[in-house]
């Protein structure tokens, strides 16, 4: 255990005391809680003394789920990799009937406050961890994407360029400094629908 735990939480204190008020928070409160900082003020915010200011607790709790900063911030990258891409995969999965899959990510997907997004690929700018994790989704992404496609009837030859011109669509809007919004972002988001849809769905 690091000194900082030792300083914080050691002296005449009874061992359940300590015990409990270290599980008063878990790794997963910690790490929502730098999501929340990363997309509000960016990555230089994941600090453990501005994150346990942010929970009202001591440093002493960060450092009794996490090694170091290096750890708590590989821990935040892992959970965007999920919400990003893995849990919303797994929702789609459960969608049904499978063609309203694509409409309803793209609206997710378009209608989604960017912050986080953001956030993000701006940390991957300086950070080559980041960037791993982001290259990650963004394969991932795509990846779905064309499997969408493809299940959808779009003709072979046409899976990869659609993907890419849908999925380049979003992260154009989602980046932007200023993305339509209200009627005109649906009219995009109903002509990606068109875009990607099979032959048979035009029919």
């Amino acid at each position: 255990m690091s000194d900082v735990n030792t300083q914080v939480y050691g002296g005449s204190r009874a061992p359940s005391v300590v015990f409990t008020m270290l599980q008063k928070l878990s790794p997963d409160d910690w790490i929502d809680a730098g999501l929340g900082a990363l997309a509000r003020d960016g990555f230089t915010a994941l600090k453990a003394d501005k994150i346990a200011r942010k929970l009202a607790v001591s440093r002493g709790s960060f450092y009794w789920h996490f090694a170091d900063i290096a750890a708590y911030e590989t821990a935040v990258m892992r959970r965007w990799r999920d919400v990003a891409a893995e849990a919303i995969i797994r929702d789609l999965e459960n969608l049904q009937p499978a063609r309203e899959r694509l409409p309803y990510l793209l609206r997710l997907a378009f209608e989604a406050d960017a912050a986080l997004e953001i956030a993000v690929r701006a940390w991957a700018s300086s950070d080559a961890r980041a960037r791993a994790v982001v290259r990650w989704v963004d394969k991932r992404r795509l990846a779905y994407i064309e499997r969408m496609l493809r299940d959808g009837g779009v003709a072979a030859d046409h899976v990869r360029p659609r993907a890419q011109i849908l999925y380049w669509t979003y992260l154009g809007f989602a980046l932007s400094a200023a993305p339509v919004t209200g009627a005109a972002r649906d009219r995009v988001i109903d002509q990606l629908i068109e875009l990607g849809r099979g032959e048979a769905g035009r029919a």
